[in-house]
């Protein structure tokens, strides 16, 4: 991609940041990115124990936006002027064709380098999986499926939204030296990272847990990924990988992460998703009453929300569905903060006045799950939800409420997803099934409704313990 450097302006026009329709703040702190060069990744402003929530977010204009019509195959191209990349790199002198090229370019290298690049993914009401769950034929389960997409899983999009925001930075900079980038992870954050970064020609360190899938820790040596194992040490809570990853973000490390707190840009290309949701609803002339959405660290369900959201604020969509995160029983901080946020401020309702007393009080609502989780849904197993207030506040707006599941549920919902639809899905991306499933069971949905839920990460292959390329690395001292 180092010849897009050379279409960078001699300087850039002034104003012409100033202008952008979609600027960058801090939920937590009220922080707003500078308008005369890119935006940072984390915010500047963020203190060790300063118990604000500093998550960089977008606050795009309404007013100066419009949503796509084109019916472009690759979802970054089709809603490319939703996206901040894309009006950076125009008020830097480029052309349309100029960052159509650049997504081009990356996606036929992920795809010499993963089978496939980026497509809109397919979504479909499946008659006999709605049958199993008792609904009525004019209601019914509609999937939308992810599990195709680039590195089996939905993932890849937060990744490729960062690599095109880092790309027009380093056009706008003139850099042609790539620092490392970074990502704390044991499965589908990780292969995505390690495929798109594969793609860009840089460097990626992984640090993933003594657990991680030796099928997964394979595929990521493989594409030339640096995995470095961590292990939880007695007494210290949180996630070590986490800890790892800070550390060498701290170092000069790109945070190469979809964990909003460290990466600003992580919901960014997660929005596509959304986008695509409010698509093909229209397209089918559908509304869905619920949707359900799996939660770890948080990437996901918040930008499903932020995408319909802005989809609907820009006429596309009269759909406002009740949103549902949904957890497993293992671990579930974002139940946790929501109950605490309902409960300690001794309200149904809380107010915008109340989250943002949450943000600036974060260790009231939000700190690293107690004991090491484990469940059939590992990709969900996060210590924090990184982007909790997001999807509380968003949840809060759709009047829906977090569901958390138990083991027998989540295992039970991916035999129903699998033998129903016939999408191999592994029990992570089928956990917002599960959700459905418990809220069925307790009458909590009627079955005249129609949902949607998101099937995400394939099931991948698990060799034996002995043979566990993690186990092989060793820990770090």
């Amino acid at each position: 991609m180092s010849e897009l450097l050379d279409r960078r302006s001699p300087t850039v026009p002034s104003g012409a940041f100033g202008e952008l329709p979609i600027a960058y703040a801090c939920a937590g702190c009220g922080y707003r990115a500078s308008v005369d060069r890119p935006v940072p990744m984390r915010c500047p402003r963020a203190r060790p124990d300063d118990d604000i929530d500093h998550v960089l977010g977008r606050v795009p204009d309404m007013t100066r936006l419009r949503f796509p019509t084109g019916l472009e195959a690759n979802p970054f191209i089709r809603y490319r002027t939703l996206s901040h990349a894309y009006h950076v790199a125009r008020a830097l002198g480029w052309t349309d064709a100029d960052y159509v090229a650049l997504v081009e370019r990356i996606d036929a290298a992920i795809a010499a380098v993963d089978g496939a690049g980026f497509r809109v993914t397919p979504m479909a009401r499946h008659a006999a999986l709605s049958d199993r769950l008792g609904f009525e034929r004019h209601g019914g389960v509609l999937v939308k499926d992810e599990t195709g997409n680039v590195s089996g899983s939905h993932k890849a999009r937060h990744l490729m939204g960062t690599l095109l925001e880092l790309e027009v930075a380093d056009a706008f900079e003139g850099r042609r030296e790539y620092r490392r980038l970074a990502i704390a992870s044991c499965g589908n954050a990780a292969l995505a990272a390690a495929v798109v970064a594969a793609a860009a020609g840089r460097e990626l360190d992984v640090f993933i847990p003594t657990d991680a899938n030796p099928a997964v820790v394979t595929r990521l040596m493989d594409l030339g990924a640096q995995v470095t194992v961590c292990e939880r040490q007695p007494g210290v809570a949180g996630d070590p990988t986490v800890r790892e990853l800070s550390t060498a973000i701290e170092a000069g490390a790109i945070p190469f992460t979809c964990q909003s707190n460290a990466n600003g840009f992580a919901v960014e290309g997660g929005l596509t998703l959304g986008y695509e949701l409010v698509a093909d609803l229209a397209a089918n002339g559908t509304t869905v009453d619920r949707l359900f959405v799996q939660v770890g660290g948080g990437a996901l369900a918040s930008a499903c929300l932020q995408g319909i959201a802005e989809a609907r604020s820009l006429g596309a969509t009269t759909s406002n569905p009740i949103v549902h995160p949904v957890q497993a029983e293992a671990v579930a901080p974002l139940a946790r903060a929501y109950e605490r946020l309902v409960h300690r401020l001794d309200t149904d309702t809380p107010t915008d006045t109340d989250v943002v007393w949450a943000a600036r009080h974060r260790s009231a609502f939000m700190w690293p799950w107690e004991a090491e989780p484990h469940s059939i849904a590992s990709g969900i197993l996060d210590d924090e939800t990184y982007d909790w207030l997001a999807i509380v506040r968003g949840t809060l707006a759709s009047h829906g409420w977090p569901v958390v599941v138990d083991e027998a549920t989540l295992l039970e919902a991916n035999e129903i997803a699998r033998s129903t639809t016939g999408i191999d899905v592994d029990p992570t991306g089928s956990a917002g099934l599960a959700g459905l499933l418990a809220l069925r069971r307790h009458g909590r949905v009627a079955a005249s409704e129609t949902v949607a839920v998101i099937f995400t990460g394939i099931r991948r292959g698990v060799a034996p313990v002995a043979e566990s390329p993690a186990s092989q690395l060793g820990a770090p001292s």
